[in-house]
Formats: C-alpha cells, sequence, structure tokens
C-alpha cells in the first residue's frame, strides 16, 4: 500500500495509521468482491492528498502490482476537466455559455424544430443531443488522432434530436461540441485549454492526454468467456486486444479519441486534486475557478434519467436525499471502471480507479471510506 500526508490523530484514539488501515481492508474487500484485477484509490480534503493506497495488480501477466503511480485512462471522468476549463473561459470573459453555439460556431445552424442549444446545456446534458455507443473512438497509443473521424461524429450526432432545455439526457456528443467552442474562443486545441486552465493550476502533473513515458501503467481488463473475445475483436480497432491472462482479455493501450469528453490519462491522486479543488475550495490549491463556481458547477440544476445534472457532475435521483450530500461521476470504457465523488459539506473528495470493465460497487467503497475520513 502506498500512502500519503499522514493524519494527526484522531480524537477518541482513532489514529491516521488506524484509518489508513481500515481503508485498505476497505479496498481489499470491494475488490475482491468485484473480482477487480487491481485498484487506486484517493481520498483529499481542504488540506490535500489525506489517504491514497492500492490493492491487486496493475499487469497480471507480470504479476506487477497496483500502485497510486499507475496511470489509467479517465474516460468520462474527463468532463469534469473539460467542464472546469470551460466555466474558467467563462468567468474570464472570454465566452458566454448563455449564448447559442452557433455565437462562436458560424457554421453550425441546426433545424429551428428542437432549438439551438447554449454550451451551459453542452455541459448540462440538456442540448437533446444523441449518444452513440462510442466503442470505436479509440486507437493504439501510437496512432495520431483521426480529425475526420470526430468530423464525422459531430456531422452525424451533432444537431438536437429532441427540445433543448427539456430532461437531461447523458450525451457524450455535447462535450465534443463544447471542445469546439472552446477551440473557436481561445485559437487553441481543448487539450491546451483544460492544460492552461486546470492541469496546470492543480499541479496535476501525472495527467495529460497520452500516456507519459517512463510511468508504471494500469493494463485494461475485460473479464468475459473466451469464445466472446473475437467479438471484442470485431469492435475495437485492430491491435488494441491483447491476450488472455487468468480468465481476463487484456487490452494493449489506447487512446480516446475526442479529448473533450474522454481524452485523460493520469493517476487516481491528479484526479483527486481536481475532485477536492470542487469539494473544498481553494484552501490547499491554486484554484482553476472560485468557490463560487465551483459551487454553481455541482449544483443540480436539471433532472434526468439516468441521472440528475449539474456542470459536469451528476447525481442518480435515488441518491438526492441522502446524507451527507454528494455528486459524482464515472470513467467507464473498455479496460477500465472509474469513479470520483465529492461531498461539499464535509470538504471530503474520494476517487477509485480500476482495470475492469464490469460494474463494481464503488458506493459502498465511498461510504465506508466517507466513515474515515470526514
Amino acid at each position: 500500500m502506498n500512502t500519503t500526508d499522514d493524519q494527526p490523530d484522531r480524537p477518541g484514539g482513532q489514529s491516521a495509521q488506524g484509518n489508513a488501515d481500515r481503508a485498505r481492508r476497505i479496498t481489499e474487500e470491494v475488490a475482491e468482491a468485484g473480482r477487480i484485477p487491481g485498484m487506486s484509490v484517493a481520498v483529499a480534503g481542504p488540506q490535500g492528498i489525506v489517504y491514497s493506497g492500492a490493492v491487486g495488480y496493475a499487469d497480471l501477466a507480470a504479476r506487477r502490482l497496483s500502485t497510486v503511480q499507475d496511470q489509467y485512462l479517465w474516460f468520462s471522468m474527463t468532463k469534469i476537466a473539460t467542464a472546469t476549463a470551460a466555466m474558467r473561459l467563462h468567468a474570464d470573459g472570454l465566452m458566454d455559455v448563455e449564448v447559442p453555439i452557433g455565437t462562436y460556431l458560424p457554421g453550425y445552424r441546426p433545424p429551428p424544430r428542437h432549438g439551438h442549444p447554449t454550451t451551459r446545456q453542452l455541459l448540462t446534458h440538456t442540448a437533446g443531443l444523441a449518444n452513440p455507443l462510442p466503442i470505436r473512438w479509440v486507437r493504439p497509443e501510437d496512432q495520431p488522432e483521426d480529425p475526420a473521424l470526430l468530423d464525422r461524429i459531430v456531422a452525424k450526432h451533432g444537431t438536437p434530436n429532441r427540445t433543448v432545455g427539456a430532461r437531461a439526457a447523458y450525451s457524450n456528443i455535447g462535450y465534443l461540441l463544447a471542445a469546439r467552442v472552446m477551440e473557436a474562443v481561445t485559437g487553441r486545441s481543448v487539450q491546451d485549454c483544460v492544460r492552461d486552465t486546470v492541469l496546470t493550476p492543480l499541479a496535476m502533473n501525472e495527467t495529460g492526454y497520452a500516456y507519459q513515458a517512463g510511468s508504471p501503467r494500469s493494463v485494461g481488463y475485460v473479464r468475459m468467456p473466451k469464445a466472446v473475445v473475437p467479438a471484442v475483436g470485431w469492435m475495437l480497432p485492430a491491435g488494441i486486444v491483447g491476450p488472455r491472462v487468468e480468465g481476463h482479455t487484456s487490452l494493449r493501450p489506447f487512446l480516446v479519441s475526442g479529448a473533450g469528453y474522454g481524452g485523460l490519462v493520469g493517476t487516481v491522486t491528479d484526479a483527486a486534486k481536481l475532485a477536492a479543488a470542487h469539494a473544498a475550495g481553494p484552501a490547499y490549491y491554486d484554484p482553476a475557478l472560485t468557490p463560487v463556481d465551483t459551487e454553481r458547477m455541482r449544483t443540480i440544476t436539471s433532472p434526468g434519467k439516468p441521472f440528475d445534472h449539474g456542470i459536469g457532475w451528476f447525481r442518480k435521483p435515488t441518491d438526492a436525499q441522502r446524507t451527507p450530500t454528494f455528486v459524482e461521476h464515472y470513467g467507464t470504457g473498455a479496460g477500465f471502471w472509474n469513479a470520483m465523488r465529492i461531498y461539499p459539506d464535509t470538504g471530503v473528495a474520494m476517487v477509485a480507479m480500476t482495470n475492469t470493465t464490469k460494474a463494481w460497487n464503488f458506493d459502498h467503497l465511498f461510504i465506508q471510506l466517507s466513515d474515515c475520513f470526514s
């Protein structure tokens, strides 16, 4: 196990080491129950990372243990970084999230039937957009991104197919369009916008849009019967499906095409820094946004199914009355299943990243970790 920033002893004799030992046991139990090869976990508060640890294996074939330094594909947890960057541009007066996006994208002229979305509606999933399965929006890590692929996706799915501003419905397309708005107003790539306004201010030095050479990485795994493997190879681009290991199909390193909706790659502790900036404000971090801005982002304003949405953050409708109050986001795709949750009332943020495709009981993990560190 790796731990950082020892906690002071707590009232009643509960020590930092006792909390860390309990957190490790909880993580081991959840990982074992979910048959997860490897898991990295981090908990942060206003003073920074208060716990980080890892269990299981980052690489089953090499028997390399998981660590908190391992790089994982973030998938849709990237949306929190993209939304934060967009709201920073708004706060700085460079972009108005309340105007129709055609203001910045002159070629964007949706048919009038359903309406013309704003950037805020893209970020809250209320833009009336479809959400096609993005399984082939990936590429082997040694291949460059194909801009024509994203052009085709936006051309096919980028106009509303239901009323803009109505109930929220999750859509990756909205974040592809939000990225294009950000690029149009800044003249820079969305990757550069996020680096300058989020990653660098929050000292997220181990996270970017490609694997960092020389740093450890977690191998993605899909648990499935051997007979199904050829179908997975057919669905994913060539060169990604790897050998079978201990009942899992391994995936060779790949990247997500579409930086705005799912392109980040990095560590669990970097993800916890971002989450903590939204949960606890700038007491420890150089903030990307003011506390007022982050509060607006995490406030749930748009009812929907399966989630109610804020700006970036979401919550299941059935969780709205739980205490303490939280919002969250997941990052799931081939080989990885991640989750981040923030408890604004306590200032605690938690992230867990795993190298499995199958859903697991992150809610139990976060509840137990909250009891340890709140």
